[in-house]
């Protein structure tokens, strides 16, 4: 679970490295070079260094292995006894480059998957018996390995049999009821995804299913397999080298949850998701059964410019100007990748197949792509007669090699200036889901709600604190603030809130807490270390926590994140996803606090926030969301179902009733319209995708039980400022 809360918050608080680092690597074992260079970081430029002894060890033992057969569906008891012998002996081969360890656990994975891959296809050629009483124990965390073969044949069995009975009840209710299918859930409730697992069930393409039992049994169970077959071919085409990454993880993670080594490929991803925008063709692709095929033409894109490409099209050759095109057929997606990227300007010739089977070659000049979804978006909307502005901030982006070129500060500027000349009499600023971003963009963009003053302090080791402020007496937006948060509202977005929170600038509506990441990271390029001569090309980087930032009041987001002013439930309240809840993170505490002024802009502040809470406390919506988180993580709880149909169609009955009442969740309206501001319009004239993402967005606004307060808040806070005679001032 660490390493997927690790990729799910992908834009973590980062700051552009800066190291004195003098030593030179010439190990010419490139995994040992790895090894030696991060060991080197690590120790020198941590905040926090750890001993690395034989206590470390054991922790490194026990995330690697998880890593490796979290599932338990590789790994026999007999392979975990011979790996035991080096689970206090992995820090002495760190210090001296042995990669025994590693070598042994890789080569006998490589084994038990090819073990494995022919046993769910003989456990998927034979029909399941669904009268057989029996269960199935998805505890993995407690759940011991498999003594023999036979019993992990066994183990596979039954989560072939679990994956495929969910589709095949859903098909067998059909088959008795007669009706059109409703909408349909599974286990885990509203909204609510079962943890990545490659063969957890699911129910896609399930308005095909037959009407004959017979045929539906065998239906559901070669769909099960075109699934787990698309899964092996995934792995399959992971190399040595990336399960090399993850021994590398399990080791930089023990040091904190979110120093992090990047490979090359990945460090060029994580780029991308920190400035939104590549050097490519505009296109997202998708590899199945060898063949890739494009899923996403991306708006504004070279691709999508030339409307030459589309959705479903098959790439079958990749041709750079004036070369011969090269096959692409059973590649791996991120060689395949690599050969369509490119430097602006250059042109790449795709042959491809489209959808109705003809071929045709397409040339597309390369260019600058910006994910449209990366960047702040704004609308307004009226209430009551009111005009009021919502900025959604997905995360603070910057562009390292360019800081004027585009970043979150000024994009949000921006949408201000536009939303004033709309004549907004408030602002939202949502910051859900916003996993951080860059230092330097959230304190100039905090300096746009105030006249100046400090903005965070940021604490390194052996060095005396810095404090960063807002030196610019500007304000662009002085009128009423909200800002919305919830448990996934990260780093970058938690040093806002809380100086927001702290200036009483804004009122901060949304989780309990945000996720308390109150750490800084620099991204250390391991390719400053090499010698002139490396044959090795690039060797990627490391992400280390190099400091600790602390509120203006002196208190730390670690752990604690911000609380809010006004606390609402939502689906992630009962869930353990906070950096609390991450295994080995920094601790909390705390420093002097700093000079600074509350904002003087609201009258009746606190009378506000009261008056809030009263709402929230009767609101019904908010009572079955909170209803239905509780009951999802009850669900979650659970960790053993039946195989047998009529105990499943059984349970599933009962789930049905809970489930329809939480189903009104879904049908909230709030009775509110959003629009675009008029340059979106304009754009939105010439671009159709970007036409349909922005309405969509607006759907669900006009749905969000957690937006409708927040203008009820900015409607209370614009007549205390009324009553103060202050309004916001336009500042082109």
């Amino acid at each position: 679970m660490k390493r997927n809360l690790v990729y799910l918050l992908a834009a973590l608080l980062v700051s552009a490295a800066s190291c004195s680092f003098t030593s030179k690597f010439d190990n010419p074992d490139k995994d040992k070079l790895l090894l030696d260079l991060i060991s080197y970081v690590l120790e020198n430029g941590h905040y926090n260094p750890r001993t690395i002894d034989d206590d470390f060890s054991e922790h490194v033992y026990d995330d690697y292995i998880e890593a490796l057969d979290p599932l338990k569906r590789y790994f026999l008891q007999s392979d975990i006894d011979e790996f035991k012998k080096y689970r206090s002996a992995i820090d002495d081969q760190i210090k001296t480059s042995d990669l025994t360890f590693f070598n042994l656990t890789y080569d006998r994975l490589m084994q038990r998957m090819d073990e494995a891959s022919v046993m769910y296809k003989d456990v998927l050629e034979k029909p399941f018996d669904y009268s057989k009483e029996e269960n199935i124990d998805v505890d993995y965390d407690n759940l011991p390995y498999a003594k023999t073969k036979e019993e992990l044949w066994e183990r596979w069995r039954k989560q072939l049999k679990f994956s495929t009975l969910e589709r095949y009840a859903y098909g067998i209710e059909g088959i008795e009821k007669k009706k059109e299918p409703q909408k349909k859930m599974t286990k885990q409730g509203i909204e609510d995804v079962i943890e990545e697992d490659p063969i957890a069930p699911g129910l896609e393409n399930d308005d095909d299913l037959p009407d004959d039992p017979i045929a539906l049994e065998k239906k559901t169970r070669e769909d099960t397999q075109k699934t787990i077959g698309e899964y092996f071919d995934f792995m399959n085409d992971l190399e040595r080298k990336d399960w090399f990454v993850v021994y590398l993880n399990s080791i930089v993670e023990e040091f904190d949850p979110h120093t992090f080594y990047f490979a090359p490929d990945e460090k060029e991803r994580f780029d991308v998701g920190i400035s939104g925008k590549f050097e490519g063709i505009g296109a997202r692709l998708q590899k199945k059964n060898d063949h890739i095929k494009i899923v996403e033409v991306i708006s504004g894109g070279p691709a999508w410019r030339g409307d030459k490409v589309e959705v479903g099209d098959e790439i079958m050759k990749v041709g750079q100007e004036n070369e011969t095109p090269v096959s692409i057929v059973g590649m791996r997606l991120e060689d395949a990748v690599k050969l369509i990227k490119g430097p602006k300007g250059t042109k790449v010739i795709l042959t491809i197949k489209r959808v109705d089977g003809t071929i045709a070659e397409v040339p597309i000049v390369r260019d600058i792509v910006e994910l449209e979804e990366t960047y702040a978006k704004s609308s307004i909307v009226k209430k009551d007669n009111r005009t009021f502005g919502v900025i959604n901030l997905p995360k603070f982006y910057i562009d390292f090699d360019d800081y004027n070129n585009r970043n979150a500060a000024s994009d949000v500027a921006k949408e201000i200036t536009e939303l004033k000349k709309a004549g907004a009499e408030g602002l939202v600023l949502d910051l859900r889901d916003n996993g951080g971003g860059s230092l330097k963009t959230v304190v100039d963009m905090a300096g746009l709600f105030i006249k100046d003053g400090p903005i965070v302090q940021v604490k390194s080791t052996g060095k005396r604190k810095e404090v960063l402020a807002d030196t610019d007496k500007n304000i662009q937006w002085d009128g009423p603030l909200v800002i919305l948060v919830n448990e996934l509202s990260a780093s970058a977005s938690e040093i806002l809130a809380a100086a927001m929170q702290d200036y009483k600038r804004a009122i901060i509506l949304g989780s309990k807490q945000t996720y308390g990441k109150g750490t800084v990271q620099n991204v250390i390029d391991l390719n400053q270390f090499l010698r002139g001569d490396n044959e090795y090309g690039d060797v990627g980087a490391l992400k280390v926590t190099t400091q600790k930032f602390y509120r203006i009041n002196g208190g730390s987001t670690q752990l604690e994140g911000v609380k809010s002013d006004v606390v609402v439930p939502d689906r992630y309240s009962y869930r353990d996803i906070g950096e609390k809840d991450q295994e080995n993170p920094l601790p909390w505490d705390k420093i002097d606090a700093v000079q600074y002024n509350d904002w003087a802009g609201y009258i009746d502040y606190d009378e506000t926030i009261e008056k809030s809470k009263e709402r929230m406390a009767k609101n019904s919506q908010l009572t079955l969301i909170d209803e239905n988180a509780k009951w999802v993580k009850k669900q979650q709880e659970d960790k053993e179902y039946p195989l047998n149909i009529d105990q499943y169609l059984a349970e599933t009955e009962k789930d049905e009733q809970v489930l329809k009442e939480f189903r009104k969740i879904s049908d909230y309206k709030t009775n509110l319209t959003y629009e675009s501001l008029p340059y979106e319009v304009e754009l939105m004239a010439k671009d159709s995708v970007l036409r349909q993402k922005r309405e969509r967005w607006h759907a669900n606004l006009s749905k969000d039980v957690y937006m409708e307060e927040a203008l009820n808040v900015l409607e209370d806070l614009k007549m205390n400022n009324i009553k103060n005679n202050k309004v916001a001032n336009i500042k082109d």
